[in-house]
């Protein structure tokens, strides 16, 4: 995936103000709206333009893109940092140009796709909107809850049309058994209402922090396993770490790498709990020794017929 130069697109400057920014999406808007240009390539440049008004427009999002932008250029390979949009919050928008479009993978891997909520029409105090973010918490709290500070970023505009970042913190109460990309709703802690009207609510996404042994997927968690050649010959009783605690686990005699071993009930808490699994690793010792290499040689002439490679014959 590339990066986009959403300002190259719209061909103004990175401080151009957002007057500039919409000047600039109107004329090539006219100049590539399929129903009128002539040009051969006008529905997918009309849909490029669309795109970069839709990131650049929303100061909210321009601060996003300009934050992760400072690291890349055009066309350079792309890969969001992990959890670089942790805590920055975006609010619902009324509908623009790019409203109903289907936008490109590096837009959504930037922004996903928050909603597009209208503010309600003919309310007499209209509540504020609602914002969302996402936050990334640590696979071990999803086991047992906990509360947690989450430092969030929220994008506003001065008196001078510039964009700033205003950081604030939130205790939030993580509840036990939250899974990847479930949400948690904070009432009131949205923007703030207009007229007396009441704040909108916070959704917080929750993504889970890269762990070093584990991965979630739902309700279950993976953990690879390591053992030894006697291990998985043999079968043996080892330990195993799961989120919540060490456990023994039994190594059927014959097991093989990437055999999986359920542990019921040992995965994320729910109703029912999910499941972990034990994906099997065999690791060899290393022949550093004239003891060891004498004993990889004994193996060879136990086992003269073995071939690792049969699969592979025609």
């Amino acid at each position: 995936m590339e990066f986009k130069d959403y300002y190259a697109t719209l061909g103004v400057e990175r401080n151009a103000t957002q007057d500039e920014i919409k000047r600039a999406y109107r004329k090539l808007a006219r100049k590539y709206h399929p129903d009128v240009s002539k040009e051969t390539d006008a529905e997918a440049r009309f849909k490029e333009v669309a795109e970069a008004y839709e990131a650049l427009n929303d100061p909210e999002k321009r601060a996003a893109y300009d934050d992760v932008g400072q690291r890349y250029r055009r066309g350079q390979e792309f890969h969001p940092p992990p959890g670089w949009d942790s805590g920055f919050e975006f609010s619902d928008r009324d509908a623009g140009p790019g409203e109903g479009m289907d936008f490109s993978d590096f837009f959504e891997s930037l922004f996903g796709r928050h909603a597009s909520g209208a503010r309600p029409h003919g309310a007499t105090h209209p509540p504020g909107r609602d914002r969302h973010a996402k936050v990334l918490i640590d696979l071990e709290d999803a086991y047992r809850g906990a509360r947690r500070t989450i430092s969030m970023r929220m994008p506003e505009v001065d008196a001078q049309g510039q964009v700033t970042l205003q950081d604030r913190q939130l205790d939030v109460n993580i509840p036990k058994g939250v899974r990847e990309g479930q949400h948690l709703r904070l009432a009131g802690q949205g923007g703030p209402g207009h007229a007396g009207g009441p704040a909108g609510d916070l959704y917080l996404e929750i993504t889970f922090r890269p762990h070093p042994h584990f991965r979630a997927d739902g309700r279950d968690v993976y953990v690879d396993l390591s053992i030894a050649p006697w291990e998985a010959a043999l079968g043996a009783t080892v330990a195993a770490p799961t989120p919540d605690g060490g456990v023994q686990l039994t190594i059927p005699p014959g097991s093989s790498s990437g055999r999986k071993l359920r542990l019921k009930g040992k995965g994320l808490p729910s109703n029912p709990p999910g499941d972990m699994y034990a994906v099997l690793a065999i690791k060899t010792p290393p022949a550093d020794t004239p003891a060891a290499k004498e004993a990889y040689a004994a193996l060879a002439r136990t086992f003269p017929d073995f071939n690792p490679r049969s699969a592979l014959k025609a």
